[in-house]
């Protein structure tokens, strides 16, 4: 099983950007889709991102323009970079497999909090 330590997060201000990391320890990674979720306060988990094992790439509309998903097969790491944040992104940031559901295993999280 994938292990997940998503790292990265903070408070930062309306506008701002921050750079989240995913590390993924377990064999395969590179042909493994990825994802990024997030959980805001109240609702329920969202996938926002997603990569292919080919590097492609696919956004929910709110982070178009926005945010960039990458991934280092070699480091066995995803990446969210996250530009012109906007209160309405606070929350929890989790990576996974894009259809990872309720009962599979994620990671702890990382908390990312917009200031307006």
């Amino acid at each position: 099983q994938m292990q997940l330590v998503e790292s990265g997060g903070g408070l930062v201000q309306a506008g701002g950007s921050l750079r989240l990391s995913c590390a993924a320890s377990g064999s395969l990674f590179e042909i493994k889709d990825m994802a990024w979720f997030r959980q805001a306060p109240g609702k329920q988990r969202e996938l926002v991102a997603q990569i292919s094992s080919g590097a492609l790439t696919d956004y929910v509309d709110s982070v178009k323009g926005r945010f960039s998903i990458s991934r280092d097969n070699v480091k066995n790491k995803l990446y969210l970079q996250m530009n012109s944040l906007k209160p309405e992104d606070t929350g929890v940031y989790y990576c996974n497999r894009p259809r990872a559901g309720i009962g599979s295993y994620w990671g702890q999280g990382t908390q990312v909090t917009v200031s307006s």
